[in-house]
């Protein structure tokens, strides 16, 4: 969220939703003048020596009139959040923001309203916290809602006995940290004891098999056959194309050693399978006759070196697809290469509920060995950065010629042989990770309803000690003939039914997991002939009669579905900007956009684009540069295949030379 958008949406003054929850900014002090803004719902109680004990400040207390007017240049009754982009360098040192945690757990959609004396306006709550975040303050999220001593240990025992510990990181202040929550809180992942590789578990692995069925029937369509090759690849196959190999090489994993005897030769694990395949397409391949030839397996590969793992997005073994076909023509491969993307794309969209652009990869970012690459780019908005999704190489004959893979001219026995036009596309669990990053919220996990292996949890409510046996038995003998009703109908469901746990402790488990919808069935449900149906991605509840459920819920399923995907391509949408110029293109890079620019098509240019704009970042910041850290600059993603329309005399938006096409650039995973 751009500092400047946020200051914007502060100053929006448009009719105030009915359900916007009213907030308050105070200033606190303590002794030695520090001061602390508590940011807060205003029907949050909050407690002094909470926050002093937060801050680790002593005898924190309500700022006076002269304090607030010394330290941010405005009285206590016009104080709002405003106010803290202009504060001087010396309040900045000594100021700490405690934001609510109450505040903080709402949902991003939440409207929230901020007034000081003279305005009342509202913004979302996800815009108030990215507000925050860009400010680069001191900020600490508390909770006040904490319980005392006797009670806290009681609770504690009380969680630990449950195994669930909700979300304690919020989106927007640690990204990375809640990333890692949700997904081992919501039994996603585990973490194992070799660096950089995890555990998928069942809730995970459902949706890559989801994801497998898609693919397999659409490519099976083309007359693409699964198969499988070995893991192992010889020194000496692997270093033949050494131009290919050449981008792995940091990344390859060799086995030296068979129990105690060192290998005659070493053998590498595969990071990709072109060198592996190859040697056998031209074994199998004879004819004109043999083509196209079109396999693809499913399969792990091990790239293994680099600083930071992260779940899904950069792991040491993955799980991907990789087809590698063989055709006579370009035109034969050029048409499968785009089919393939647009099966890319459908998995994204039509499963994931995730915005992607289709578009063809520059030079410098093409498959190295390749012709050209197309690519599915999506984004990430709560850190501003784009995110390859699969990609679909049309490698033209190069590999061919390397590995001696020909065939006869089938216009005549006279002419020279041919070689073979070859592609190869892959897709791999990184687009679990996406999905997660995009869709997840504060309180977990939020699955689309298509890659969910439990789309409806059924959870028995109002049985207390006063329920009689035969009340309890009908609530129970309710709720699992609708748990039966949903699964005949086709709908993955299931009923917790555990007498161990109050229901308010398993809504929490359950939206953890992310499951896309709640159904409460309880005494009066029970007369009524009817459910509460609660959207884990809304928190909206309707009530539905207990006869419409086989149509009510698909409906409401499909609903929740589109709705994921059209907020994710709204906020994609709203940070795809359009950049003619540089200092343009600087600003829109640092509000965390990714951007549209016109390009020369030059790879220097283009490798001037990301340092630059990379040392400007380092500038703004204050860090010196430094050539071997990380960039920060914003790389080529790809030529949108959509192409905004290029101005007669378009000039390149870095070198101003004659631009060739609009080019979508940004930081990136």
């Amino acid at each position: 969220m751009a500092l400047e958008s946020s200051l914007a949406a502060l100053s929006l003054l448009e009719p105030i939703p009915a359900d916007a929850q009213l907030t308050k900014s105070l200033v606190f002090k303590d002794k030695k003048g520090n001061s602390v803004v508590l940011l807060a719902l205003s029907s949050t109680k909050t407690d002094s020596k909470i926050i002093s004990k937060a801050v680790k400040l002593k005898d924190v207390r309500l700022a006076n009139e002269d304090f607030v007017s010394k330290s941010f240049n405005i009285s206590t009754k016009e104080f709002s959040i405003a106010n803290l982009a202009s504060i001087e360098a010396a309040t900045k040192e000594k100021l700490k923001i405690v934001i609510d945690s109450n505040l903080s757990n709402l949902d991003d959609a939440s409207s929230l309203i901020v007034q000081n004396q003279s305005t009342k306006l509202f913004i979302s709550k996800s815009d108030y916290i990215g507000y925050i975040t860009q400010l680069n303050l001191d900020s600490i999220v508390v909770d006040f809602n904490a319980p005392k001593p006797q009670q806290a240990k009681a609770q504690a025992a009380k969680l630990e006995d449950a195994k669930l510990i909700g979300i304690t990181i919020d989106k927007h202040l640690d990204f990375p940290g809640w990333y890692s929550q949700v997904l081992t809180k919501g039994e996603m992942l585990e973490y194992y004891d070799v660096s950089g590789c995890y555990i998928m578990r069942p809730a995970s692995y459902s949706i890559w098999e989801t994801i497998q069925d898609y693919f397999n029937v659409r490519i099976k369509k083309l007359g693409v056959k699964n198969t499988y090759f070995p893991m192992f690849v010889s020194s000496r196959v692997l270093e033949k194309e050494k131009d290919h190999i050449e981008g792995f090489a940091p990344e390859v994993a060799w086995v030296t050693r068979a129990g105690s005897s060192e290998l005659e030769e070493p053998i590498a694990i595969r990071p990709t399978s072109e060198t592996v395949m190859y040697p056998y397409y031209a074994k199998w391949i004879r004819s004109y006759r043999d083509l196209p030839l079109k396999l693809n397996q499913w399969n792990s590969v091990v790239r293994w070196e680099f600083k930071h793992p992260q779940p899904f997005l950069r792991t040491r073994e993955f799980l991907w697809q990789e087809g590698h076909t063989a055709h006579l023509t370009f035109d034969s491969a050029n048409e499968e290469v785009l089919t393939i993307l647009d099966y890319y794309a459908g998995i994204y969209e039509e499963l994931l509920a995730v915005p992607v652009i289709k578009g063809k990869k520059t030079e410098k970012e093409k498959f190295a060995g390749g012709l050209f690459t197309t690519t599915c780019e999506s984004f990430i908005p709560a850190t501003g950065r784009g995110i390859q999704g699969a990609t679909s190489h049309c490698l033209g004959q190069n590999f061919s010629k390397m590995f001696g893979i020909q065939v006869e001219d089938p216009s005549g026995s006279d002419k020279p042989k041919l070689y073979v036009w070859q592609n190869s596309w892959g897709l791999s669990t990184r687009v679990i990770g996406v999905m997660v990053m995009i869709h997840s919220d504060n309180k977990g996990l939020v699955l689309p309803p298509r890659v969910a292996s439990t789309q409806v949890v059924i959870i028995p409510v109002g049985i207390t000690s006063k329920t009689t046996k035969e009340e309890e038995n009908a609530i129970l003998d309710g709720a699992k003939k609708i748990e039966s009703e949903l699964l005949k109908a086709g709908i993955l469901a299931t009923g917790d039914y555990r007498d161990n746990y109050s229901p308010g402790w398993k809504f929490s488990n359950w939206e953890l997991k992310g499951v896309p919808i709640r159904l409460e069935f309880g005494p009066k449900d029970l007369k009524k002939n009817s459910v509460v149906a609660v959207r884990r991605d809304t928190s909206a509840k309707s009530f539905i009669n207990i006869d419409d459920l086989e149509t009510k819920i698909p409906d409401l399923l499909n609903t929740i579905q589109q709705d994921l995907y059209d907020r994710a391509k709204a906020k994609f949408d709203s940070h795809r900007i359009i950049c003619d110029k540089w200092d343009d293109f600087i600003k829109a890079l640092e509000s965390q956009n990714l951007i549209l620019a016109p390009w020369c098509g030059v790879m220097e240019c283009e490798e001037d684009i990301k340092d630059s704009s990379a040392r400007k970042s380092e500038e703004d910041e204050g860090v010196e540069h430094d050539d071997k850290a990380p960039s920060m600059g914003a790389k080529s993603l790809c030529i949108p295949f959509d192409q905004p329309e290029l101005k007669e005399g378009q000039k390149c938006v870095r070198c101003g030379k004659l631009a060739v096409n609009y080019t979508m650039f940004g930081r990136s995973y």
